[in-house]
């Protein structure tokens, strides 16, 4: 696989650090001019510069202006996420509408700016960056939960508008990733639990995980470059969990 995206062209949302940035890299390695989008223009361009791409500063919180965008990419990964872990009768109205802004109707938007060239070359592969909360809720994630729940709902319409057009669209849905998000989601989940920062990974976010450790960010991405080859032509509407085998029990 080497040079198995040659001649292609792969936006990747949140493109600048954690799993974004292993995809990037991967997709790259194999021959894809990347794109690095990211709210971090410095990141951005700092990755992209490094990998032979372009970077892209983009705050995907400004949904008017991605309703008038119109993408020439064949590969879209829908990376981007933000988190906030407050019980619901604490969760302010803002932060809810905020996060599924970012994580449910961006995606919406790209996937809908670049279905036209996906449409008129014949190919193209979305794959949207979900979760084991995607399939499965945790308390006080309500907006994430929400979101992701979602964005698998929103894949599976693509990949059925989009399978005789020769676009697939597929989600990836790991456990705990080792990025920024997840290190700062444990002191907020010591605090919310009222539990030590060294037992939360322990007590909180491996307990359903068969694999007691955090999933690599570049495991991640080696299943984002599988999804996006012609060996996975035939594989759309799917959910591919790579969770340690939480969504097991």
């Amino acid at each position: 696989m080497e040079n198995a995206f040659n001649g292609r062209k792969a936006l990747i949302t949140g493109g600048a650090s954690g799993i974004g940035a292993a995809c990037a890299r991967a997709l790259a390695a194999r021959g894809a001019k990347v794109v690095v989008a990211d709210v971090d223009a410095s990141a951005a361009t700092a990755l992209a510069d490094e990998l032979g791409g372009t970077a892209w500063a983009v705050d995907l919180l400004d949904t008017g202006a991605l309703a008038a965008l119109s993408l020439d990419c064949d590969i879209l990964v829908n990376n981007a996420g933000i988190q906030k872990i407050a019980p619901i009768e604490e969760f302010e109205p803002a932060e809810f509408r905020r996060i599924l802004a970012l994580m449910l109707e961006a995606p919406f938007l790209l996937i809908r700016a670049a279905l036209p060239h996906m449409y008129a070359n014949r190919f193209g592969r979305i794959i949207n960056l979900s979760s084991v909360h995607g399939l499965r809720a945790s308390p006080y994630k309500s907006a994430y939960v929400s979101a992701k729940h979602g964005l698998e709902g929103l894949s599976k319409v693509t990949a059925l508008e989009g399978g005789e057009h020769g676009v697939t669209s597929n989600c990836v849905n790991p456990g705990y990733v080792r990025t920024p998000l997840v290190e700062k989601q444990i002191a907020d989940q010591a605090q919310v639990h009222g539990i030590p920062e060294a037992e939360v990974l322990s007590r909180v976010m491996l307990t359903e995980s068969a694999i007691k450790r955090l999933v690599e960010p570049e495991e991640v991405a080696s299943l984002v470059v599988w999804l996006a080859s012609d060996d996975a032509g035939m594989v759309t509407g799917a959910s591919y969990t790579m969770d340690g085998g939480w969504s097991a029990k």
